[in-house]
């Protein structure tokens, strides 16, 4: 007998990043989606307003195991997306406690009330190319050990461990992602890629002098996110789960990212762009770049937007934002 369910996913972190491009996709994909958010009076639905009148909302915790219950016994989704974490590195050296709590305990418990409600449902994991940190070879891949440099990397590690855990004691379809650095137009402000956009934006228009920023010479492998979300789902597709290296396979420095992002106004990085040593991170990655061959071969993914159109695509669309042309954007 068949499975007469309706093609539902439950997505926690609905309201970021890469929760807004997945929504979108899985929308397109003819799916049902339902965004786990938590109860508070600061959520910002900015990033979905757009899709709201196509989603169903529901309140629930990483926090809290029996809200995560009640979510799955009530919407009975066939694909879980767990999104939702303290997600900025910096943010974690000063909350330690509650990166953990979220990004680490919060994937066990979300895991653990699909064991209770139903063990069929196809849960995919968020993991990140922080986990391997200090990196023991170049390029990462699947095989590579972790070596986190900072609490949100610990976390991830966690997170990424419980998820194989739960597999291979519970036969669920569990997969983790790891993804390297993923940015778009809807990036928080608060990460560098965006930062640099806005503050370029702002610049060119005349509204900042300059951009403080801390390690120039640090290099992260970039791509867009709304490529990224894509091999999420390809993922749950699969016959067997697996753990995917999500990556473009290219490295970048901030300075390039910054000399490109100038250069696209027609502007000189160096005449604008600050060194501050409050922006330096008390422990800093080595050579982040990946290797996606898996992701390649087996679930047939290819990233379609290069670096340089990233940064150009996110500094137009800054420009537009502090023009008022475009909403819901921060």
């Amino acid at each position: 007998m068949t499975d007469q369910r309706p093609r539902r996913a439950l997505i926690s972190g609905i309201t970021g990043q890469d929760g807004s491009y997945l929504a979108e996709f899985l929308l397109d994909k003819g799916y049902e989606v339902v965004g786990l958010v938590r109860r508070s009076s600061m959520v910002s639905f900015e990033r979905i307003a757009h899709l709201q009148d196509r989603l169903t909302i529901v309140s629930g915790d990483l926090l809290d195991e029996a809200s995560l219950i009640e979510a799955l016994q009530q919407h009975r989704p066939a694909e879980v997306y767990n999104l939702a974490a303290q997600s900025f590195v910096q943010t974690s050296f000063g909350q330690p406690v509650l990166t953990g709590e979220t990004t680490a305990l919060g994937v066990t418990r979300l895991l653990d009330a699909i064991r209770i409600v139903d063990p069929s449902i196809r849960f995919y994991q968020a993991s990140s190319s922080e986990m391997f940190g200090k990196v023991r070879e170049v390029p990462q891949t699947e095989d590579t050990p972790f070596h986190p440099r900072s609490p949100y990397g610990v976390a991830k590690v966690y997170g990424h461990w419980i998820t194989v855990n739960y597999r291979e004691s519970y036969d669920l379809h569990a997969s983790s992602g790891i993804l390297f650095n993923h940015e778009s137009p809807r990036r928080g402000l608060e990460f560098v890629t965006r930062k640099i956009t806005h503050a370029v934006a702002s610049i060119y228009l005349g509204r900042q002098r300059e951009l403080r920023l801390g390690n120039l010479e640090a290099k992260r492998d970039w791509g867009y996110a709304g490529d990224y979300v894509k091999a999420m789902w390809l993922m749950l597709q699969q016959d067997q789960p697996d753990d995917y290296v999500v990556c473009s396979g290219e490295t970048h420095s901030v300075r390039e990212f910054c000399e490109l992002a100038f250069a696209h106004l027609g502007m000189d990085y160096q005449e604008f762009v600050v060194v501050d040593e409050a922006f330096m991170r008390p422990a800093e990655v080595d050579l982040l770049v990946g290797n996606a061959d898996r992701a390649e071969r087996t679930l047939g993914w290819r990233r379609e937007v290069g670096f340089g159109d990233l940064v150009a695509m996110m500094v137009d669309a800054d420009v537009d934002l502090l023009q008022g042309k475009l909403k819901g954007l921060s």
